[in-house]
């Protein structure tokens, strides 16, 4: 007799990290982490999906460098724990396409609210993650889950997606700058009022204003009797 044996293969997958992620593992508030992206002390998000940003274990880890900010061991390790399968990515290197609910929707030709009323039936793969309160898969768990179920794959989404037409992975080797590398704003100009004597003047001080990427508002003053 001839036994069949099943072998199991986990999924790789690199770690991840949300906003709620970064801060248990850093031991602060969410809020705090997102402090740090609007004032550029978190570098640009290595992936955005579903109009959410993630990044990836090793860029988060820069944030310690300057031992300003602490990782212990035990949240790490719980952190990674977290993650089957989990390994931890070079930024430079190619990274698996990870897809949300918006992306599995293009994929299968529906709607989110379909996809969400799936997955919460049951009849949709488990997510590869949980980050954030958001679920994530593995765009070949969610092709291999479809193919399984007999659904429709829109093949152009498809297609997309893997040549990274999706616009949600920064280009590799990019970092964002520093925040003393930024350029500095220039100061907001003066208000002035002109008279209808000045139009030439107050022309050239509009296009100079303009010019610097500023926006204007023009309110017209009455003469006082």
């Amino acid at each position: 007799m001839i036994e069949k044996v099943l072998c199991m293969v986990a999924v790789r997958k690199p770690y991840l990290l949300g906003h709620a992620e970064i801060a248990s593992l850093y031991g602060v508030e969410r809020q705090t982490s997102q402090k740090w992206k609007t004032d550029g002390t978190l570098a640009e998000p290595d992936l955005v999906i579903s109009g959410n940003p993630y990044w990836l274990l090793t860029t988060v880890l820069q944030l310690s460098v300057d031992g300003s900010r602490e990782v212990t061991e035990q949240r790490l390790a719980e952190y990674e724990a977290s993650i089957s399968g989990g390994y931890r990515a070079d930024p430079e290197a190619q990274l698996p396409v990870i897809v949300g609910i918006m992306e599995v929707a293009k994929i299968l030709g529906r709607d989110k609210q379909t996809i969400s009323r799936w997955r919460h039936r049951k009849q949709f793969a488990a997510s590869d993650y949980e980050l954030s309160g958001s679920p994530l898969w593995l765009m070949e768990t969610v092709v291999t889950d479809a193919t399984a179920r007999g659904r429709a794959i829109v093949q152009v989404e498809l297609e997309r997606l893997r040549e990274g037409e999706r616009g949600f992975q920064k280009p590799r080797g990019r970092r964002s700058m520093s925040p003393a590398a930024r350029p500095r704003r220039s100061p907001l100009p003066r208000a002035r009022t002109f008279t209808s004597e000045q139009t030439g003047e107050a022309a050239s001080f509009l296009a100079a204003v303009l010019a610097e990427g500023h926006s204007v508002v023009i309110r017209p003053q009455r003469q006082k009797p």
